[in-house]
């Protein structure tokens, strides 16, 4: 198992060893941002496979891109804006509907049967209402809801404003709001 990247001196020693051809050094960088890369892919996309594809081409283009990437960049958020870039490639090829079944199994684990059912009701709520949300409003709102970046970060991944990001995400809420609302007024 790869030990974690601390800090910034550590990252840039990593990085550098990468740059000069070391594959082990790579496999370090891989392995300290895979969860990162392949939740989030799974967040966007909602199917496995998909997620998967997505992330072997995120670190295909970060392999590809060593030399451009610094180690004072926030290297988290060069992989975050590429898995959402990746992603919305995927959408684009595959604009069918997916599932998002599996998403909480990388988040979570070892709950009793009634917290299972409950999460699995759960994740099926979710994945209907992100369907209702546009692909800027889905990455805006799991980038800040889900993966908990800050506004200002979600902004830079996505290349937009702050405003811009607030607004995206105030309206994904009520949409979602609203699904959720109808789905279980449904079911009384």
């Amino acid at each position: 198992m790869a030990p974690p990247l601390d800090g910034t001196d550590e990252l840039a020693t990593v990085l550098a060893a990468a740059r000069s051809g070391d594959l082990a050094a790579f496999e370090i960088l891989m392995r300290r941002h895979e969860r990162l890369v392949l939740v989030t892919a799974l967040r966007l996309l909602g199917k496995m496979e998909d997620a998967q594809d997505a992330s072997q081409e995120v670190f295909l283009r970060l392999y590809r891109n060593l030399g451009k990437v610094q180690a004072s960049q926030n290297m988290a958020g060069w992989l975050y804006r590429v898995t959402v870039n990746v992603c919305h490639d995927v959408r684009r090829r595959r604009p069918e509907e997916t599932s998002v079944e599996d998403a909480a199994e990388l988040v979570a684990m070892g709950d009793n049967p009634q917290q299972a059912a409950t999460r699995k009701e759960r994740r099926r709520v979710l994945e209907m209402s992100l369907r209702l949300l546009s692909e800027k409003e889905r990455a805006a709102l799991v980038l800040r809801d889900l993966e908990g970046l800050s506004t200002g970060e979600v902004a830079g991944i996505l290349g937009t404003s702050q405003a811009t990001v607030r607004s995206q995400i105030f309206k994904a809420r009520i949409k979602m709001k609203d699904f959720v609302e109808r789905y279980f007024r449904r079911r009384t």
